[in-house]
């Protein structure tokens, strides 16, 4: 079998003449962002900036006008703005997104014979050779002009031709450098050697999708009495606390019928009592599936009047959406065809080994039955919780489901609703995490509940802002889960919850905890990264004002991210000097440098540390001498820090870490 020769003609290595003459003679390359040569959509909001940036140049010294260009997908009129010229080829322009939904832009390039002739022009007449001939030659580009425009433009140039016609030659070399007339020569012109790139995909989200707080808890356990199982009607009783401490999202893990079969009782063990709840993610009975609600929840009244009163407090409701099944799912007798079934007529239920989940089993995406109908039902489970008001879905370990499968049913689904936003749940390897980003998850779990130290944090931080990251990937960083009680916080007390605290919110634009982090609960299974009594298998009553709780302090840092544009977006986060290993100093700025946060984390829990730092000057412009204004965000405290090389003591008995505005004296 022979390779396939390839079909671009720019990469045919034995191109005949005519080809090459087609080919274009203005070069546009390494045009951000995109990913992947334009396959896959970056992600933008609503409102946000695109900042376009292409190396674009020709053969020769010739002038070129370069222009970004951009439409809403479905519009057929093009909207576009000049780019600048940076110097060595590089060329960058922006342009707004105002709505929801996907654009497409592309860079167009030609050679502006106007602007070289001013150029040549302006360069002779400064140095004293004569220009008469160029004079003559800049006559004709006018004359020229106005016979090819029309209406009012092409009498304005006549015009303008008329009066070159009757001046000196110094009075015609400053009407041709006049703004005015390379204003109407640029409509005029004919734009020589046009020449067009690939056009490049952004998918526009809310501002939800990349600015949000989340606060997860099991409604099961909003009740005080182990034995009594909560109700959705309870959760209304915590929406003014989780409002308070200044979360927009309430995350709720399965709310659908539980099995019976394999039941996990207490503590992940295989045996289950009669009244153990079992795990929320063993979804399905002779209820329902995954369209169904448990009974002891509520009814579906009960869910909606939930969602309406949780919107009257600024709260979102996100479901969990997890694609598998207990062994009493009603799939496995309507639909035997969508699972893995062994020799022995058993099915094969979900491992990780030494990891078993008899209690769980997954389906087959591309059994023979399942497509494409296992495909349309997933959508139609999706579709039909948003109906009911529900724009948000964490989705569990979306990595082991196909790619092909997500990349069609989000697109499938926010081409109806574009406010919908989903989570992907997803604690693998960085290509796939990635991956899932391009094909369309609006944000992800990440590493970061595992980046503990200094090196770690810095590196993960710059990683997450840089190329194809930035992108593709919008981080949000979970203190903990149900699934993941960190190592860090086992014996770190309180400064240990609020380090991870401060590092999560002022780290990224999205982050989230699980309830009774903020009563700095740890009580790990030995040697594990799990908690004991984990509430995946029991009811959990919990005293949300406990003594030694950080409530305060998290309130405070939502309202300090609320108010502060530069906490918006992990983007734009630059670590700083600060001579110890055990104190993170980062910061952040807006777009239009007016907001600039800079944070300060003593990572060692037990002990004070130290740190000469470097307040960045340079970022505002300023000398290193020079005097700037700091406050103090948890307190209010203010001051002016003299010159660029400064000093600071944390005390995590204390509080483990500053927050600090700094703006030009």
């Amino acid at each position: 079998m022979t390779a396939e020769k390839p079909t671009e003609l720019s990469y045919n290595p034995h191109m005949p003449l005519s080809q090459a003459l087609l080919l274009p003679r203005i070069a546009i390359e390494n045009t951000m962002p995109t990913l992947d040569g334009g396959q896959f959509a970056v992600k933008a909001v609503v409102g946000q900036d695109i900042v376009v940036t292409s190396k674009v140049f020709a053969d020769g010294h010739d002038k070129l006008a370069v222009r970004v260009r951009w439409r809403a997908e479905g519009d057929e009129t093009w909207q576009s703005e000049v780019m600048t010229d940076l110097g060595n080829n590089g060329w960058q322009g922006r342009f707004q997104v105002p709505g929801q939904g996907r654009y497409v832009f592309c860079i167009e390039a030609w050679i502006d014979q106007f602007a070289s002739f001013r150029y040549e022009l302006e360069k002779k007449h400064a140095a004293a050779v004569p220009v008469s001939l160029e004079l003559q030659e800049g006559r004709l580009h006018v004359q020229q002009a106005a016979e090819r425009s029309e209406g009012q433009l092409s009498e304005q140039l006549a015009a303008l031709h008329h009066e070159l016609s009757g001046l000196l030659e110094t009075e015609q070399v400053a009407l041709f450098l006049h703004q005015r007339s390379a204003e109407l020569m640029a409509q005029a012109d004919h734009r020589a050697y046009l020449s067009l790139s690939a056009e490049f995909p952004i998918d526009v989200e809310r501002e939800l999708a990349q600015f949000a707080s989340w606060y997860e808890l099991f409604p099961r356990s909003i009740t005080d009495d182990p034995k009594r199982h909560g109700t959705f009607n309870d959760v209304h009783s915590r929406l003014p606390m989780i409002q308070d401490m200044g979360f927009d999202v309430l995350y709720f893990p399965p709310i659908h019928p539980i099995g019976r079969s394999f039941r996990k009782g207490p503590n992940n063990s295989l045996t289950a009592g009669p009244d153990d709840p079992g795990s929320p993610y063993a979804i399905g009975s002779e209820e329902g599936g995954h369209e169904a609600i448990h009974s002891q929840l509520g009814t579906r009244e009960d869910f909606r009047r939930l969602v309406a009163a949780a919107a009257e407090y600024g709260l979102e409701i996100a479901l969990d959406f997890a694609i598998q099944c207990s062994q009493d799912h009603p799939w496995l007798k309507q639909h035997p065809g969508w699972f893995n079934w062994r020799p022995d007529g058993t099915i094969k239920y979900a491992e990780n080994p030494p990891k078993k989940y008899q209690d769980i089993v997954n389906v087959d995406f591309y059994a023979v039955e399942a497509i494409p109908s296992l495909w349309v039902e997933l959508r139609d489970i999706i579709v039909g919780w948003v109906e009911e008001g529900v724009k948000i879905f964490r989705v569990d370990n979306p990595h082991t489901k196909p790619l092909p499968f997500w990349q069609w049913l989000i697109a499938d689904v926010r081409a109806l609703y574009p406010e919908v936003i989903f989570l992907a749940e997803a604690f693998t390897t960085p290509a796939m995490m990635a991956r899932l980003g391009k094909v369309g998850y609006s944000q992800s779990y990440t590493y970061f509940t595992w980046r503990n130290s200094k090196t770690e944090l810095a590196t993960y931080f710059t990683e997450l802002n840089e190329s194809p990251w930035r992108e593709c990937y919008r981080p949000n960083f979970f203190v903990n889960t149900p699934d993941i009680n960190p190592a860090f916080l086992h014996e770190s007390g309180r400064p240990g919850f609020l380090i991870r605290a401060v590092l999560a919110t002022m780290g990224s634009g999205l982050w989230g905890m699980y309830s009774g982090f903020e009563l700095c609960e740890s009580a790990a299974v030995p040697g594990k990264e799990e908690y004991l009594d984990s509430e995946k298998y029991e009811i959990r009553p919990r005293d949300f004002t406990a003594p030694g709780n950080i409530i305060a302090e998290i309130a405070q840092l939502n309202r300090i991210r609320r108010q502060n544009p530069a906490l918006h977006t992990h983007l734009g986060l630059k670590v700083y000097n600060a001579w110890n290993d055990n104190i993170l100093y980062f910061g952040k700025r807006s777009a239009d440098g007016s907001n600039f946060i800079l944070v300060a984390v003593n990572l060692d829990p037990h002990n004070v540390q130290e740190a000469n730092f470097e307040l960045p000057l340079w970022e505002m412009g300023l000398s290193d001498d020079a005097s700037t204004q700091g406050e103090d965000l948890m307190n209010g405290h203010r001051w002016t820090w003299y010159g660029k090389y400064q000093f600071m003591r944390i005390d995590p008995a204390y509080q483990p870490f500053g927050i600090w505005r700094i703006t030009a004296s």
